[in-house]
């Protein structure tokens, strides 16, 4: 085993030699240990590398031997007992060679193994290992290299690099390397991981990370001195300054830096970096990746810029909207540099939000490397991870892919996922994460890779192929928030983190980065445009920057005050100001907007109106000028008409001719279209055979006509064709000519032109001839010669067509001469028709003359009336608007006034928005005042002198909107409203009273409103959905944390593609709606949300405010006391706004018809609408007057029943402070109001209203009293009426609250060296003149120091008064105290006195009834149920609700439809069943012991929310039961009705139950009556009092045990049974079996057993039948009252004392003192915690401090180790039994101071960061620092004492062994409570004596005998026994004289016992009497512990006046050691 510090090359130097074994026989598996290593993990990591050989046997695979590598060994965490699991089974199998099958539990031997171990010292999260397990090791100590050596390693490195360098730079290598290993050195030295630094590590690998980066370095580039030294800076600021977590460790580095330059390198830093800039270096920003300094921080920022601008552009990833400001540059390169590196892994720190993810994916973009991110939900466990680490093995282990994998710390949804990335920075290997065919998979495809590198392709060296590819490849990049324990937690157990990884820590974003983001995103905006302001344009925009920055850093600090006052969590980022800076931008571009287009729509309408009081002048004129023109324009159109009618006459009948001959035209045209038709139809018939015969001739070639003409002879058939084709020619038909017309070029062409329409006759018969003739065919002459086949054919087509064309010609003829003669006609006509044309064309110019003069008459005739008009209309405009125009001036002048505003309004308005929703109404309202607005002012930032912020962001309408839905109208809710609609993030409203839940389901109806919950299985597709199709989602009842699939949803990461959006929903993406809308609502009144979840939403308080409830309670009893005027006050409320709106609409109506374009005289609809709003504006103002001076005197007509909604509101807010004191106690709105209308209803009327309403609160404020007490338990109903008693008297201002304060909080004196002298401290605690001196600060209490100092007797007697809050008080204080002032001098002297006296006070101002909770009945529960109403028992030890609920089930007849079942694992389906089957049948449902199914909660509360939605039987019931668990769903403890299973507090209340819970029947059904109901009334007193005694704490009983109902209910059945069959009763039959068994079956103690029979004895007895009102106890109200009904002994019940004196138990009245003041303590602590908390006074200590000073005090006083070897010497020669005793003690107590030194020292050293806190050492500080005893300090010995008395303890009992081992021989008296174990020592006295009697040990018993205060303790030892002192009497006095037990005196507690001689006696008889058996315990906690029982030995003490019995009520003992 290799052990040595951090760093110093173990795990390299085993792996190297490892490397260096021969692969043929070893096989090597590294196993990275840490904190949750299991030993389940090691056993299956090594079995997998084990085949089986034998039965039980394994060897290592391949026959090899196996050498497994532990790395970190002792990091494994320790298990409950000291252990470590994986070291213990490595130790079992290294001693024995096996370890166990955990499934067969058999034997596995495992064989040819050797273990290689590494680890580091102990300290932080390793531990020493066990002594044994250390044993099996060959240790080999790994020390920390000398400097020398580290000099000499690194000098070499560098001195070798830079040996061709420049001869400036060459001799630094020397320099580098010792500056470097000094700043290592001054670093690890005073930067130290203290808890709060936990991550300040520092190791070798530091100085290699540094001289890694300057091995970078490039001569070309660092050629210079300065250069190299610049690269040192970068370097040594990259791995020990990016850590750093503050300013003052960054100021200190700095300055070291500075001094380190100035040693080695004779420069400055400010020489080498101008500017304080440090350097930054980066190989990214030229083509060949050189490491250079990156001088030009532009370009970078350029090139940045550029790089985000490609990656937001990449397809398919979410686009970063990131400000590359200065820091987040410097981040990205840091992260660059890292993942250059090889196998370089970064661990970020920085809280939820400050850009940590969005960074590294930049970074990884900039390096070329991809990013791997896993997809969380809540269904992922390690199998998913594990599942994703392969994908990532494979990605770049077998694809080759450089990855980054970015993972953070919300995604750890187990721990173990810690490990395994831990694994991963270590080794790179992840144990048993492939199967073995995955790994046969993977070697398949390496296979090819290993042989191409030369590999050996075993297994082992695949495998390793594959790590070495993953660890090149994958970068890790580990984002970490430092919020909470879990961060130092982490880096405790998973060391890899810090040592294999770069840290870079995104700390606060510093002043100058605040201001730069904000100064860029302000960039590109006119601030001051429309602005008055005498700042310029760069000036103001630097005022509002620097306002950002102050906004931001203001909210951070109220963050932390609200955390301390009202303990509320809310968390500040960067996020958090780039959406404030944003969301400033946004809003200040629509206010502008807004208001500019208000003011121009304004400006427009003046302007409309200004233009036409103009035209009005001008159009008088002109309207008499265009009369003139009319009458004129009339006469000219009367001339033209007479002409127009005369050439109308003459047109019309040469119309008429001109018709008649067009139609005769017409038929002639048809005839001889006939005609052409007949001519054409015959010709058609032969052209086809013509168009043939062309085509044949074109077919024809010369050579074919060639062919032809070769002929000498020709054919006969080609001749008879040539001739024929001659004769058409009009040639001779000879061959001769036929051939020379064949040698014509033209021939063809002539042939294919040939006019065939002139062919003579002569030659057509000729022709006709040879085409007659039989052998005249084409197909014959196409045998001899193609080419005369075509002219063949051509022959026969002319000819043919000469023929037909013979007979169509005369056809022809005809036609052209009918053709000729319609022409002529058609000439004609067409003359006739121009004429016609022309007298139409002469007639239309006459009408249009005509027309033209008609129009322009109408012109002008409508001109004159539209002047006219338009002059009435001017007049009405002008007049109509005369009103308007001034105002609409004024409002244009207020709106230009509030733009040139809006850059300071949208300033603060945008920081509400962003930061406000956290926040309750008192810190917006100061946040505010106090810092925003005077900062904008000072700043000279234009703001609005009467900044409204909800006028500002809200419209009165759209707040009436809200109100209407349900959001409550007063400003803190109406602010809500705001930043849920404007908010840039998603709302997340805290919502416990569920009012916000109820206006968004109503304000989103209309849209179509989802509502999910994450129980839901379907919640995602409905999520998937709406996203969609843009559906709104309400996403209700989440707690502390968000499932991570909904990320992207928060983050709103929006892909876009094309001309859509996507977005990502768990593994798909899913179409993005722009619609959508995401609300989210949680119940939990405080949760506290991680800056994750902070960032990502819109954190909302919509917890109820008192003033916004008592505004809906007013209207509520208003509208049930009053409906008319509520109705009315509706009514109005809707006018007054409706009235508002039509104004609003009227007015933007007419600016509208104003807008149009030309002259408002053109529109009547203007003139109209104006009328029509002059009037309806005069009629809606005259109504808004009316109404609202209507709802003034309706508001103070409802103002009269204020008192009653205040005091409503009150109360609502006491009980929900409820919900802090108990998670069970949580009470809905809903269930309140109906219980307020339920007391309106019920509570008694009166005509006078004071009465009335008096009578209200009166039955309302007992109505809440009884509705919350039926569900709290005992302790904390007086509690609540005290609560409630002090709320409402606060309320009417009769509470001084300073006084109040010091009444709960008592006085704290921080410096006692400046406080007066106690005047009587014998009877005067320190803590109670603590609070005199402090109660003299108090304005009422001057005076109150003298009064003690003067009348200190007076004092006394009040102090010791039994009854002191009943006694007069000394002096003039009697008469001048009110009543909470006398309570609080009661608060101050006898704090046992403070709960009687708080009861009083209820009593006095609430009434008795008050201080009585009411009985619980079952009936009246089940009435006020309903079946969507949950009934829930809240359990409590002792009482089980089952008997009576089958009671009240029997009673209702449901037995039948009574299904119950008590939860645990596996029962939720059946409970489901039963369930649906309930709901349907109408059965009652009883799940009990909820608490034991916490899992299946949310599921439940998901069935009771669709109960209460409807659908359930009306007789169905739902009971639950459960113990009280944060975890229970608050819905359905909001929304039933909750039942507390508690006995109640008081014998009277417990007796009064148990009467009560007693039937008729039951009561009568024994025969002897008279017996049955004395014993009865016995038994039920025997149960109270055992019951009431635990209130005593360990007076009452040693062990509280949990008697319950069935003791009480089986007891009396046994009673009844007896009675039944014994004439007498059977005393010791019932004795024994109600007290020995029933109740005594509950006791394991003996001396609680002999107080059980001391009761049963008294109260079942003879006398209790015999004697007449038998006493039970010595007060004279508890007896046995007279035979009587039933109810006679409900109503004596109702007659005992309230409050139970302690003499009813048979205790004394000192014996409530300690459980009394326990009692106080827990009320005012209570309360307190109900409190704002308020910043307090401190001595500027911090717990380090503080810590460090106690441990130092306590190490100072330690004595020194007892010198056991020398007593061990001395005392040898006498080996008696007290000697081995004291040997034993010495040892023990100098084991435990060892242990305390060690503790001590080692917790000085975490403070200060020298070693690692470890948990044990952090749980030591807490014990410190609030004054504990640290528990591994008790192990020696058990005690109460707080640490202060403790440690003086220790040193007394220290004292007396030292003492006892210098003398070497026993003292005289001994302090038994010095030894760790009495019993042993007492054991050794007794052997002593029988050694000396020579008797057996057995045979001997104690004596004992007390010394009287005169006796004398003699010098010598006794002869017989011991002198023992120091005991203390609990429960009792002593009587010295009489040497007997007497009553204690007042407010003595404990009396301390003179020396008690205890002496050895043999066979001593029994006790006789008059003596009490006294049994002593070591130390107060009578019970003790499992390891360590607190009883020592019995003592025989007298009696004294009183019997034994007396003394065993009063539970006196013995005690060794006290508390305090």
């Amino acid at each position: 085993m290799l052990v040595g510090p951090v760093g110093t090359g173990k795990s390299s130097l085993a792996v190297s030699v490892m490397s260096q074994l021969d692969v043929k026989k070893f096989t090597v598996l590294p196993v990275n240990m840490s904190a949750q290593t299991t030993s389940n993990n090691v056993q299956a990591i090594i079995e997998s590398r084990m085949e089986k050989r034998t039965k039980n046997v394994y060897v290592p695979q391949g026959g090899k031997r196996l050498l497994v590598f532990l790395d970190d060994l002792n990091m494994p965490a320790k298990d409950t007992y000291g252990s470590q699991p994986p070291l213990e089974l490595l130790r079992q199998w290294m001693q024995y060679g096996f370890w166990y099958d955990r499934t067969k539990q058999s034997s596995l031997y495992m064989q040819d193994v050797l273990l290689v171990g590494a680890m580091g010292p102990p300290g932080g999260g390793r531990s020493f290992i066990s002594q044994r397990l250390q044993a099996k090791f060959n240790l080999v100590n790994m020390t920390f290299p000398q400097e020398s050596q580290i000099i000499r390693i690194f000098g070499t490195l560098i001195t070798q690099k830079l040996s061709n360098f420049s001869e400036d730079v060459k001799p630094l290598g020397d320099l580098v390397t010792a500056a470097s290993i000094e700043m290592y050195q001054a670093v690890s030295a005073n930067m130290l991981p203290t808890p709060a630094k936990i991550h300040y590590v520092f190791n070798l690998r530091d100085i290699s990370k540094v001289f890694q980066g300057l091995l970078r370095s490039n001569r070309d580039y660092c050629d210079t001195k300065n250069a190299f030294v610049r690269l040192w800076i970068h370097e040594c600021l990259r791995v020990f300054a990016d850590r750093l977590v503050d300013s003052k460790d960054m100021e200190w580095f700095m300055g070291l830096m500075g001094e380190k330059l100035g040693l080695h390198f004779d420069q400055t830093f400010h020489a080498l970096c101008p500017s304080k800039q440090p350097p930054i270096f980066g190989d990214f920003m030229n083509a060949n990746e050189t490491y250079e300094d990156i001088v030009d921080m532009e370009s970078l920022k350029t090139y940045m810029e550029a790089q985000l601008q490609e990656y937001n552009s990449t397809a398919g990833v979410v686009p970063m909207s990131l400000v590359l400001f200065h820091d987040a540059i410097s981040h990205v390169c840091r992260m660059v540099r890292v993942l250059r590196l090889p196998r370089g892994n970064m661990l970020v720190i920085g809280i939820g939000g400050s850009g940590r993810q969005s960074l590294a994916r930049l970074a990884a973009y900039v390096c070329g490397l991809s990013v791997f991110v896993i997809e969380v939900n809540k269904h992922y466990h390690r199998v998913e991870f594990r599942e994703d680490l392969k994908v990532l093995y494979r990605t770049t282990g077998l694809d080759n892919k450089p990855t980054v994998f970015i993972f953070n710390d919300a995604q750890v949804t187990e721990e173990t996922f810690l490990e395994d990335i831990n694994n991963i920075l270590s080794s790179g290997e992840v144990p048993n994460l492939f199967k073995p065919e995955e790994l046969e998979e993977i070697r398949n495809t390496l296979q090819p890779v290993a042989i191409r590198e030369g590999i050996p392709e075993t297994p082992e060296n695949l495998y390793g192929l594959l790590l070495d590819r993953v660890r090149s490849n994958l970068h890790l990049c580990v984002c970490m928030s430092p919020v909470g324990d879990a961060f130092r937690n982490r880096i405790r157990m998973y060391p890899g983190l810090v040592n294999c990884s770069t840290i870079d820590w995104f700390g606060e974003w510093p002043l100058e980065a605040l201001m730069e983001v904000a100064e860029r995103y302000l960039e590109g905006i006119d601030l001051n445009l429309g602005a008055d302001t005498e700042l310029l344009k760069e000036e103001l925009q630097a005022a509002v920057a620097h306002t950002f920055s102050v906004i931001h850093r203001s909210v951070t600090d109220y963050s932390a005050r609200m955390l301390a006052e009202i303990r509320r969590h809310n968390y500040v980022t960067s996020t958090s100001y780039l959406q404030l800076v944003a969301g400033y931008k946004q809003l200040l571009a629509e206010k502008r907007k807004e208001l500019g287009d208000a003011a121009n729509k304004l400006r427009n309408g003046l302007h409309k109106i200004d233009e036409t009081s103009v035209k009005v002048e001008s159009m008088s004129v002109e309207l008499e000028i265009a009369k003139g023109k009319v009458a004129e324009f009339q006469q000219q159109c009367e001339e033209y008409l007479v002409v127009i009618v005369q050439q109308t006459r003459e047109a019309d009948e040469q119309q008429r001719s001109v018709q008649l001959r067009s139609q005769k035209i017409a038929e002639e045209e048809e005839q001889c279209k006939a005609m052409a038709e007949v001519a054409l139809a015959e010709l058609q018939e032969v052209l086809p055979v013509l168009e043939e015969a062309v085509r044949a001739l074109d077919a024809l070639s010369k050579r074919d006509l060639n062919e032809i003409k070769s002929y000498a002879r020709p054919p006969p058939l080609v001749e008879k064709v040539m001739e024929a084709v001659m004769l058409l020619k009009c040639v001779e038909p000879t061959w001769a000519e036929a051939k020379r017309q064949l040698g014509d070029p033209n021939f063809i062409t002539q042939l294919r032109d040939f006019d065939k329409d002139h062919i003579s006759d002569k030659t057509l018969k000729k022709v006709g001839g040879y085409v007659a003739q039989a052998d005249f065919d084409p197909d014959m002459v196409g045998k001899q010669s193609l080419a005369a086949k075509s002219l063949c054919l051509w022959v026969r087509a002319i000819e043919s067509y000469g023929r037909v064309y013979r007979v169509v010609e005369p056809k022809k003829m005809r036609l052209l001469s009918a053709e000729r003669i319609l022409a002529e006609k058609q000439k004609n006509l067409a003359d006739a028709k121009a004429k016609l044309q022309e007298l139409s064309e002469k007639l239309a110019k006459l009408q249009t003359e005509y027309n033209e003069k008609l129009a322009q008459k109408e012109e002008l005739r409508i001109k004159a009336e539209g002047l006219e008009l338009k002059l009435d209309r001017a007049a009405k405009i002008v007049s109509g608007l005369a009103g308007e125009k001034v105002r609409w001036t004024q409002t244009v002048k207020d709106l230009d006034e509030s733009f040139g505003f809006l850059v300071g309004d949208c300033l603060i308005a945008a920081a509400f928005v962003s930061y406000m929703g956290p926040f309750t109404s008192n810190y917006r309202d100061e946040i505010i005042s106090n810092i925003w607005l005077p900062e904008v002012r000072g700043k000279l930032v234009p703001c609005s002198p009467t900044f409204e912020l909800r006028e500002f962001l809200a419209k009165p309408t759209v707040v009436r909107d809200w109100n209407v839905q349900g959001l409550p109208s007063n400003p803190y809710s109406v602010e809500n409203g705001i930043i849920v609609t404007r908010g840039q993030r998603w709302p997340l409203l805290i919502d416990p009273q569920g009012q916000g839940l109820r206006w968004i389901r109503s304000m989103e109806a209309k849209h179509d409103l989802k509502t999910i919950d994450l129980q839901q299985s379907n919640y995602l597709s409905v999520l998937e959905r709406s996203i969609t199709f843009g559906f709104p989602v309400l996403l209700q009842n989440v707690q502390e944390t968000l499932d991570a699939s909904l990320n992207p949803i928060l983050t709103k990461s929006v892909i876009k593609q094309g001309d859509r959006l996507f977005t990502k929903l768990g593994d798909k993406e899913v179409e993005y709606n722009p619609q959508f809308r995401f609300y989210i609502s949680t119940k939990l009144s405080n949760p506290h949300y991680p800056p994750e979840i902070a960032t990502k939403t819109t954190i909302i308080n919509f917890t109820v405010k008192e003033d916004g409830l008592e505004q809906q309670l007013l209207g509520i009893v208003v509208r049930k006391e009053r409906p008319e005027l509520e109705e009315q006050k509706d009514t109005l409320v809707t006018n007054i706004a409706a009235g508002k709106v039509k104004l609003i609409e009227l007015e933007d109506e007419v600016l509208r018809l104003l807008k149009t374009e030309g002259s408002l005289l053109e529109d009547e609809a203007l003139v109209v609408t104006l009328q029509s709003c002059k009037t309806t504006s005069a009629d809606v103002i005259e109504q808004l007057e009316t109404a609202e001076e209507t709802e003034i005197k309706i508001d103070s007509a409802r103002e009269a029943y204020r008192p009653c909604a205040r005091r409503a509101s009150i109360l609502f807010f006491v009980l929900t402070d409820l919900g802090k004191i108990d998670p069970m106690y949580q009470f809905s709105l809903d269930s309140y109001v109906d219980l307020f209308t339920h007391s309106i209803d019920k509570s008694q009327r009166s005509p006078k209203l004071e009465n009335r309403i008096q009578n209200m609160n009166d039955f309302h404020t007992y109505g809440v009293y009884k509705y919350a007490c039926r569900g709290l338990f005992e302790r904390h109903k007086l509690l609540f009426s005290f609560h409630m008693c002090i709320k409402m008297l606060e309320s009417q201002a009769v509470v001084n609250g300073d006084e109040y304060m010091f009444f709960l909080k008592g006085g704290v004196v921080l410096d006692r060296e400046e406080q007066m002298d106690n005047p009587c401290p014998e009877w005067l605690s320190d803590s109670a003149w603590d609070n005199v001196t402090e109660l003299e600060r108090l304005a009422n209490f001057h005076g109150v120091i003298q009064s003690f100092e003067q009348g200190h007797r007076d004092w006394y007697a009040w102090y010791t008064s039994p009854e002191p809050e009943k006694a007069t008080l000394p002096g003039e204080w009697d008469t001048s105290c009110s009543e909470l002032q006398r309570m609080i001098f009661v608060r101050s002297l006898r704090p046992d006195r403070v709960n009687v006296c708080v009861t009083t006070f209820v009593v006095h101002n609430l009434g008795q009834r008050f201080v009585e909770p009411p009985v619980l009945d079952f009936h009246g529960v089940l009435e006020d149920s309903a079946a969507k109403t949950p009934l829930i028992f809240i359990l409590s030890p002792g009482v089980d609700p089952t008997t009576a609920l089958l009671q009240l089930a029997e009673q209702n007849d449901m037995m039948e439809r009574f299904h119950s079942l008590s939860l645990g694992q596996g029962q939720a389906p059946i409970a489901t069943r039963m369930l649906e089957l309930g709901k349907r049948d109408g059965g009652w449902v009883f799940l009990a012991n909820c608490h034991l199914s916490l899992s299946w909660m949310p599921e439940l509360d998901k069935m009771v929310e669709e109960i209460q939605d409807g659908g359930a039987h009306t007789e169905f019931r739902l009971w639950l039961s459960s113990s009280p668990h944060p975890d229970f769903p608050i819905s359905i403890l909001q929304n039933g009705i909750k039942i507390t299973t508690e006995p109640p507090k008081g014998i009277k209340a417990n007796i009064k139950r148990l009467y009560q819970n007693m039937t008729e029947a039951q009561f009568t059904q024994c025969p002897r009556q008279s017996t049955y109901k004395k014993l009865l009334f016995s038994l039920c007193f025997f149960h109270s009092v055992l019951l009431e005694r635990r209130k005593f704490q360990q007076l009452g009983w040693n062990i509280l045990y949990a008697f319950n109902d069935s003791d009480f209910e089986v007891s009396e059945s046994l009673l009844n049974i007896y009675l039944r069959e014994y004439e007498d009763p059977p005393w010791d039959a019932l004795k024994y079996l109600i007290a020995g068994v029933m109740y005594g079956g509950h006791v394991t103690d003996d001396w609680d057993r002999r107080l059980l029979m001391t009761y049963i004895n008294q109260m079942f007895n003879d006398e209790a039948l015999t004697v007449t009102y038998y006493k039970l106890s010595s007060l004279p109200y508890y007896y046995i009252p007279r035979d009587g009904h039933l109810s006679y002994y409900q109503d004596f019940s109702n007659s005992l004392p309230t409050v139970d004196h302690p003499e009813a138990f048979g205790q004394h009245p000192n014996a409530d003192i300690a459980s009394s003041i326990g009692d106080a303590r827990t009320l005012f602590e209570t309360v307190l915690s109900l409190q704002p908390a308020v910043a307090s006074a401190s001595d500027g200590q911090s717990s380090d401090d503080k810590v460090i000073g106690l441990a130092n005090d306590v190490l100072t006083k330690m004595p020194d180790l007892i010198d056991f070897e020398n007593t061990q010497k001395i005392i040898s020669n006498d080996p008696c039994p007290l000697n081995v005793v004291l040997l034993q003690e010495i040892q023990r107590y100098n084991a435990l101071m060892v242990i305390i030194r060690r503790s001590l020292e080692d917790l000085k050293k975490g403070i200060k960061g020298l070693v690692v806190m470890s948990s044990d050492l952090e749980e030591i500080f807490i014990c410190v620092l609030e004054g504990r005893v640290p528990p591994p300090w008790l192990k020696t010995y058990p005690s109460l004492k707080p640490l202060g008395s403790w440690t003086r303890d220790l040193v007394q009992r220290v004292e007396q062994f030292a003492g006892w081992s210098e003398r070497a021989r026993p003292p005289q008296a001994f302090w038994l409570a010095a030894f760790s174990f009495p019993t042993g020592f007492l054991t050794a006295v007794l052997q002593t004596a029988a050694r000396h009697l020579h008797l057996s040990v057995d045979s001997l018993a104690w004596d004992f005998h007390v010394n009287n205060q005169n006796d004398s303790v003699s010098p010598l030892q006794p002869h017989e026994g011991v002198y023992i002192c120091g005991m203390y009497l609990e429960g009792a006095g002593w009587d010295i004289n009489g040497r007997s037990l007497v009553e204690a005196a007042p407010m003595q507690l404990v009396t301390p016992m003179p020396v008690i001689h205890f002496k050895p006696m043999e066979n001593k008889k029994k006790s006789g009497k008059g003596l009490y058996v006294c049994p002593s315990y070591y130390y107060p906690n009578r019970s003790g512990t499992g390891n360590y029982p607190s009883f020592v030995v019995a003592v025989e003490l007298r009696c004294g006046e009183s019997p034994a019995d007396h003394w065993i009520r009063r539970a006196t003992a013995l005690l060794l050691s006290l508390s305090d």
